[in-house]
């Protein structure tokens, strides 16, 4: 087993120099009422520095969504192509994948605390621009896909620092109640984004959402602000190369847990995620339902499954065997995502993707932990930053899988094919190598 000890940073060290609500002395865990074991575990919330920073990011992830539907929204608008907003996609992708890496080797040379600011802000003064160039009728699509690159790129240099500072604000028992916590509101944000997007337009306009998330991100500043100095530890590295990069993923494939955790992940994305075949399944095997409501609920399905799963994730986060958690996370993962293949109901195929999207919520949880747990200080933002670009490589592999696989032998097969290949493969992985399986905390 491989973990750092270390204490939680102390949001009051007047070293900061920064106006931070005094820590509070956490009193030790009371057994709870019947009633509330079943309920979100809030532990991580009464530790002020972490409440601020997931509080931050519950505006944010709504804000963010504003975003990510007004670009291809308005790159359609613009070309009338859906081709077009293909290309957007992939001109995010690739500054996102690069950033993501070095990002994770930047978190682990300089203050984290200082790097979020850094990238936040460079997030915000994006948004902005996007706002702008709406606001003026430019209708540049180069200008939209350059916008989106520089976005992405800002957001790959954030997200491994933002991870990671988590193991610095709470204790190494609180971890999986803090990544529930925070993937909870991500996934409430992809589900209530896109709606309030669609509600708004009508109403503001386009121009507006790219202001709004702007705004949006002004809270985001606010909470990194008051956030204490987060230092990387005496053993980090001062440099931020192409050396340490290496050495982050030579690090990966010392460390079998690492490593498991990570292909876990991508054998249940590559092989599990079939969002790329929901179009198809609504306008021919659930288009008795009306094909609009069929493809909005197939999109919504998992992610509405993984908000139920964060809500109740205090039967869970208590749990102290995370390798199988992970391990059985992902099996029942590629066991909802077969019942779905072979389902010609909607409303059961439904039922099927938002037992996924619990299963999925359970199994970042549980990564996250492990990453955190398993990596030392001075590891854990390359950890992150490779992470990031499994979660964000993972399902667009899996899109052109699914496309390809249901060319040949139809969506439903291939769907049903895929999660049967997830269940399969991670059982074999579980077996060869038993790193994964004996882990715990």
């Amino acid at each position: 087993m491989y973990r750092a000890t270390r204490t939680p940073v102390d949001p009051s060290d007047s070293s900061t120099g920064k106006d931070s609500d005094p820590q509070p002395t956490v009193p030790p865990d009371e057994p709870r009422p019947a009633g509330r074991r079943w309920a979100m575990d809030t532990r991580p919330l009464r530790r002020p520095a972490y409440r601020r920073l997931w509080s931050s990011t519950a505006v944010t992830a709504v804000g963010s969504q504003l975003t990510a539907v007004a670009v291809p929204k308005q790159i359609y608008d613009i070309t009338g192509s859906s081709a077009w907003v293909g290309y957007a996609s992939l001109a995010g992708l690739v500054p996102l994948v690069v950033f993501a890496l070095w990002g994770g080797a930047i978190a682990d040379s300089m203050d984290r605390r200082k790097l979020l600011l850094i990238t936040n802000t460079g997030i915000a003064v994006t948004s902005l621009l996007f706002w702008i160039q709406a606001l003026v009728g430019l209708d540049s699509v180069t200008t939209l896909m350059l916008l989106l690159a520089l976005q992405q790129a800002f957001f790959g240099l954030n997200s491994p620092a933002r991870s990671a500072v988590v193991a610095q604000l709470v204790p190494e028992e609180e971890f999986a109640a803090a990544n529930a916590l925070g993937t909870t509101v991500m996934q409430t944000g992809l589900v209530a984004g896109p709606l309030l997007a669609g509600a708004l337009i009508p109403v503001v306009g386009l121009a507006e959402l790219y202001l709004l998330d702007a705004l949006a991100l002004c809270v985001t500043l606010w909470s990194v602000v008051r956030l204490p100095a987060l230092p990387p530890g005496p053993a980090a590295s001062r440099k931020a190369g192409a050396q340490e990069i290496v050495a982050g993923f030579r690090y990966i494939a010392l460390h079998k847990v690492l490593l498991l955790s990570f292909l876990a992940d991508i054998v249940a994305m590559v092989f599990g995620m079939p969002r790329a075949l929901f179009p198809q399944l609504a306008a021919q095997t659930y288009a008795p339902y009306g094909e609009g409501l069929a493809l909005g609920l197939l999109f919504a399905a998992i992610p509405v499954g993984a908000v139920l799963g964060g809500l109740f994730s205090g039967t869970f986060s208590r749990a102290r065997r995370h390798g199988w958690m992970v391990i059985g996370a992902v099996v029942a993962w590629g066991l909802s995502i077969t019942g779905f293949g072979l389902s010609t109901s909607l409303w059961v195929a439904v039922a099927f993707l938002a037992v996924a999207g619990v299963a999925d919520l359970v199994s970042s949880v549980f990564r996250v932990a492990i990453l955190l747990s398993a990596a030392t200080d001075e590891m854990r933002g390359r950890m992150q930053g490779v992470f990031t670009v499994v979660v964000v490589g993972g399902p667009r592999l899996a899109d052109l899988l699914h496309g390809t696989t249901a060319s040949a032998l139809g969506p439903r097969t291939a769907v049903a094919g895929g999660g049967l290949l997830v269940v399969a493969v991670t059982l074999a992985l579980t077996a060869a190598m038993p790193a994964l399986r004996r882990y715990r905390v």
